[in-house]
Parts: C-alpha cells; structure tokens; sequence
C-alpha cells in the first residue's frame, strides 16, 4: 500500500505539491493524470525517497514502516530507461537483477523479457539494436522480475506502439491481481483509462479531481481533463 497524507513540496520558491494526499491499495493500480510540470515525476520520486517533503507523511508497505521504503521492495519503471547499450537485453537484466541480489538461470531471465513482451530473437542482441520500445521492455522486465508489492511508473508506455502497450496494461492488471500497488504517472488518458482502477487528476501539484475508471469512457475521461486543465 502506498499512503501520501498532505504532502508540500516547495522548489526554490515554487510549489511542486500542495498538500497532496492520494493512497493506492494492494491489488490497486492508480493512474495519476496530469501536464508536464503538474508534479507527477516529483510524486513519484518522493515515494522512492530521492527527495523529502517539506511538510506530511509517506508511507509504503502494509505496516508503513518507513524501512519499508526501499529500492528492493520497490519497482520503478521510468520514461527513459538507463541501460548498457554494449550488453545484450538478457545480460542487462541479468545486471540489474543481481545488483538487487536476485538470482535467475538464463531461462528464467528469458522467460521475464518474453512476459514483458520482447521477442525471444532479440533477447541475446546488442541494445545498440534495439528501438526505445524494446529497451522499455527491458526496463519493464527489470522491475518485474523483483517481484515486488510496490510498483511505479513514469509514463511507461513511452516509446511503445499499441500492441506493446497492451501487453504493459495485461501485466500490470496481472500484478494487481497478485496483491501489488501500482501508482503510474501518465498523461497518455487512454492508457490510464485502460490500465487503471481510479484515477485522479493532478494541476498544479494539487489533486484536483479522483475517480473510479470504470465510472467514465475513455472520451468522458478526456472531457473531464480538458475541462479542468483549461480552466
């Protein structure tokens, strides 16, 4: 579970996030709508403790221990994925498992990239071959094969064409099912209509709207965002 209670966020003079609460159940995936520059990354990298709030609470794991924030308990998939364009897919993710102390045998590995959906061709080639679509996958298969309760995601779905994107939303509805929290920051609304149990709407680090996706089409959804970022 991951539980933000009236977080304020100030950047040399200009608010980030003001008094900004949201909480994602276990078995819940929670997309976070909102324009460049509205606070969503900086949600993001608050969870992951790269920062500290000015003012409020950040809780993560059931008992909201804060020692349950850490990078091993947590899955982060972000908009560029960093990785070493001179190692295959495979080795890359065989890098960074073992960075998180996790072990796999090479068909296991495999079998992550393939769930993640990079064809089984691609998985021994170079990433200087590969587009930005299927390094996101690698970088989707990473935080995938931690294993995690926590995921959270900067607009994953960057780089990938729809069938790739799909393929994110059925993974991210199967880890919901297994008991993980899902917290994806996006301003791609199909995708969150899509992939999400609620969604709020985030302007000008306040949260100025929630709601259930199952409440509204992907064209109400549109409607309701336009609205509020327009006025």
């Amino acid at each position: 579970m991951i539980h933000l209670q009236n977080i304020q966020k100030t950047f040399k003079g200009h608010k980030a996030l003001d008094d900004l609460s949201l909480e994602v159940k276990a078995g819940e995936i929670y997309g976070l709508l909102g324009a460049n520059g509205a606070g969503k990354s900086t949600t993001l990298n608050l969870i992951l403790g790269f920062l500290n709030p000015d003012h409020g609470t950040i809780s993560v794991g059931i008992n909201f221990e804060k020692s349950n924030k850490s990078s091993k308990n947590i899955g982060y998939i972000p908009e560029n994925v960093n990785l070493y364009p001179y190692l295959s897919g495979l080795e890359n993710l065989d890098y960074f498992c073992k960075l998180a102390d996790l072990k796999y045998s090479k068909s296991e590995l495999s079998a992550f990239l393939t769930e993640c959906g990079l064809q089984q061709d691609s998985h021994d080639k170079s990433l200087s071959e590969y587009s930005k679509g299927m390094r996101q996958k690698v970088g989707i298969a990473i935080a995938y094969a931690k294993k995690a309760k926590i995921y959270l995601l900067d607009e994953p779905a960057s780089g990938l064409d729809p069938l790739a994107s799909n393929e994110l939303t059925e993974l991210l509805k199967k880890l919901a099912s297994q008991g993980a929290s899902i917290l994806m920051a996006s301003h791609d609304i199909f995708r969150v209509r899509e992939s999400c149990h609620r969604i709020g709407i985030l302007k000008n680090g306040k949260l100025i709207k929630e709601m259930n996706a199952g409440d509204v089409t992907s064209n109400e959804l549109e409607g309701i965002y336009l609205n509020f970022m327009q006025n």
